[in-house]
């Protein structure tokens, strides 16, 4: 591994080493941003070369993220625990490198008429 930090990185590490060095020992994003699992996570621009604190994981993300992604996939496809990629992600968002995305909250009313349909579609059982 190469970069700023992988010094304390190596094979024996563990995921539990990594994710610390990672995030820097950050259990939540610095810009205070709650990203849900199926927010959607859009590449809005390329760092400047030597942007300080944009690792190769941020890079690894901006590059998935060409083509908009749901965080949940970016976890998975990364193979990192989410909190850790919400941290990175808040990264990312404070530096203006990512667009945001979130689901539209549905109105109660909504909600009703879904279970309502579900309901009778169990009930056509």
């Amino acid at each position: 591994m190469s970069g700023p930090g992988s010094e304390w990185l190596d094979d024996e590490a563990g995921p539990i080493v990594r994710s610390y060095a990672l995030t820097r020992g950050r259990a939540r994003p610095a810009t205070g941003e709650t990203f849900d699992m199926i927010t959607i996570v859009a590449t809005a621009a390329r760092p400047r070369s030597g942007s300080p604190g944009i690792g190769p994981e941020h890079l690894d993300i901006l590059e998935m993220c060409l083509q908009p992604q749901p965080v949940a996939e970016i976890a998975a496809r990364m193979r990192l625990p989410l909190v850790v990629i919400r941290v990175l992600l808040g990264d990312l968002l404070h530096h203006r490198l990512i667009t945001v995305t979130r689901p539209r909250q549905e109105s109660p009313l909504s909600k009703e008429r879904l279970l309502r349909e579900v309901l009778h579609g169990l009930q056509a059982l």
